[in-house]
């Protein structure tokens, strides 16, 4: 316990309240030079004029105990809880929006690619079908990927994937 602390916080309790330490010592019954000592940390109340104490001030005895107001503390960790959350979600959805991008585009070119060979109108060679395969194939995979990854079953097929492979 740190004893300057508390006797800050009862300082500060009692200016809220607008009262000398005369007046506070004549509401516990104490001499004036002993609430001097409180506020100082030179000397803390027993525990019984504590319990008086928090009920006059209206806080938890623990907050006269640690010092400080629990409740300003726990709103402000409680705000820079939320504020990280939300960043860790911005981040997230960012990354979110970037994969489907991504994959949208590579659909996008697959299918550029394989309507730039159908007006070519090339030979049906090995190749020039394999290409064409291969690019509605990507534009299909692509498709598929960015529907799984935006509605978030992308993890769940990797995650069946490891167990079949026993990798889990």
């Amino acid at each position: 316990m740190d004893q300057i602390k508390i006797g800050n916080f009862i300082k500060e309790l009692r200016k809220e309240e607008k009262l000398t330490q005369e007046e506070l010592a004549e509401k516990f019954q104490v001499a004036r030079r002993t609430v001097s000592r409180w506020e100082t940390g030179s000397n803390l109340p027993d525990l019984d004029i504590l319990i008086e104490m928090a009920d006059f001030f209206n806080v938890d005895l623990r907050e006269i105990l640690d010092g400080e107001r629990k409740s300003e503390k726990m709103d402000k960790e409680l705000k820079e809880t939320v504020l990280k959350v939300a960043e860790y979600s911005n981040e997230e959805k960012k990354r979110g929006t970037r994969m489907v991008l991504i994959y949208f585009v590579v659909g996008i070119v697959a299918l550029i690619v394989n309507t730039a060979m159908e007006f070519a109108q090339l030979g049906e060679t090995f190749w020039v079908g394999f290409v064409k395969g291969g690019t509605i194939g990507a534009a299909i995979v692509a498709m598929i990927m960015g529907i799984l990854y935006a509605t978030g079953n992308l993890n769940k097929v990797f995650t069946f994937k490891r167990r079949l492979l026993g990798k889990e």
